[in-house]
């Protein structure tokens, strides 16, 4: 179960996003006219952002983009990652299906 206020479902693939952006954090703002967008520019999850923020899951830092936290690194692991009693069914049941 979850401990915290909840997280709608768009913040919760904000905040899956920013754990996956890592130490290259998550851009605040649009790409530029000129500029060429890459997979660093940012989606439509502003809002989220700010939320996450609010939530202390995220800060926004340098070059304003917006960074995980340790307790959104916590958040996410409790909520997104399964536990490793979990981890270790389906990997047991994976190498049934595989090895045959």
């Amino acid at each position: 179960m979850h401990d915290g206020p909840y997280l709608e479902t768009c913040c919760r693939s904000a905040l899956h996003r920013l754990f996956l952006s890592g130490d290259a954090g998550r851009p605040a703002e649009a790409v530029g006219a000129g500029q060429f967008p890459d997979f660093r520019s940012p989606l439509k999850d502003r809002p989220c952002l700010d939320n996450l923020a609010k939530l202390g899951l995220a800060v926004q830092g340098r070059e304003n983009r917006f960074f995980i936290t340790t307790k959104g690194k916590e958040r996410h692991d409790r909520e997104m990652c399964p536990t490793s009693k979990a981890q270790k069914k389906v990997r047991l049941r994976f190498s049934r299906q595989h090895s045959r």
